[in-house]
């Protein structure tokens, strides 16, 4: 690792307020049960709203709203066919620290 990638990669680099709230935005996704089960369900493959409800025996409404919330912080895309949405993860940033802590989680 040379000079440079050490700097980017430092966690002493410095943080500007917009890193800061999206960095916040993205452990507040991360801490509801609800977001991390669609989130390790999306890591696995594409999913319409209506198979993501039924797998983790969800309300749709809640599938719906929580899809809404991760597409905003862009952790989540999807792609229309016909008039179903289709889901899947965006982040692959987010997936490696979604398996790090499920790993994690694992050891205790």
């Amino acid at each position: 690792m040379n000079l440079e990638e050490k700097k980017n990669n430092s966690p002493d680099m410095d943080l500007d307020e917009e890193t800061l709230l999206i960095v916040s935005q993205t452990f507040k996704a991360l801490s509801d049960p609800t977001r991390l089960r669609i989130l390790h369900l999306l890591f696995q493959g594409e999913h319409s709203v209506n198979e993501i409800a039924e797998k983790l025996s969800l309300l749709q409404s809640t599938v719906s709203h929580q899809l809404r919330f991760l597409k905003n912080l862009r952790l989540v895309k999807f792609r229309r066919e016909g008039t179903s949405l289709y889901y899947t993860h965006d982040d692959e940033h987010v997936i490696d620290l979604l398996k790090q802590s499920i790993e994690h989680a694992s050891h205790h």
